[in-house]
């Protein structure tokens, strides 16, 4: 019995297979001749036209609009800064139901922390490089590199590294002055250490 009921099986499986390989599907409704450029082709012809050398400048030579320049310290100089801030209007949920009232007061800091710190240079200022290399700062990758002048491109191949650009929003809100600067957490408030490099011969 088990033997008959696999050799049918068999057979409806032959005959699908047989009648699958003899059947041609035909058009259906009106059909129009296909005048778009085949993309593949398109793709390669603007590929072409792409001048890799001046797209690769363009990159490497990036910066944003809103890159927020330092001058170097003159002196060492420590400060701190607290970001805690007071709400000046209510926050709603989509609903409209009340989150956070206006005066509601908190402290950034207190739900995110600062991992690791932040330096800031001026990447077109090769003394700063070099300073940011010797330093410890260098080897921990937790700590987040901002420039405040030249390429990141360029210096992310040189520090093997991520590095950011520092913008006016920031560079407010951290109350930066001066290039380089560390910035670290300590007690639910922003340290920051402006630091004094060896003058210019």
């Amino acid at each position: 019995m088990r033997f008959k009921l696999l050799l049918c099986m068999w057979a409806v499986t032959c005959v699908t297979q047989a009648l699958a390989v003899h059947t041609r599907l035909e058009s259906a409704g009106k059909t129009y001749p296909i005048v778009e450029q085949d993309i593949r082709e398109e793709f390669k012809q603007k590929a072409t036209g792409i001048d890799i050398d001046a797209l690769f400048n363009t990159h490497n030579r990036y910066q944003p609009a809103n890159l927020h320049p330092l001058p170097r310290a003159a002196s060492d100089r420590v400060f701190t800064v607290d970001l805690t801030q007071t709400l000046e209007r209510d926050i709603k949920d989509s609903q409209g139901n009340l989150l956070y009232p206006q005066g509601f007061t908190f402290n950034p800091l207190q739900y995110a922390g600062l991992t690791g710190g932040l330096v800031v240079i001026d990447g077109s200022d090769p003394e700063q490089i070099q300073w940011f290399k010797g330093s410890p700062y260098f080897q921990n990758h937790r700590v987040t590199l901002l420039l405040s002048g030249g390429y990141a491109a360029q210096l992310k191949q040189e520090l093997q590294r991520s590095v950011y650009y520092l913008t006016h929003d920031t560079a407010a809100r951290l109350q930066l002055k001066a290039a380089p600067s560390v910035v670290i957490e300590q007690d639910n408030k922003l340290t920051v250490r402006e630091v004094r490099l060896a003058a210019k011969p």
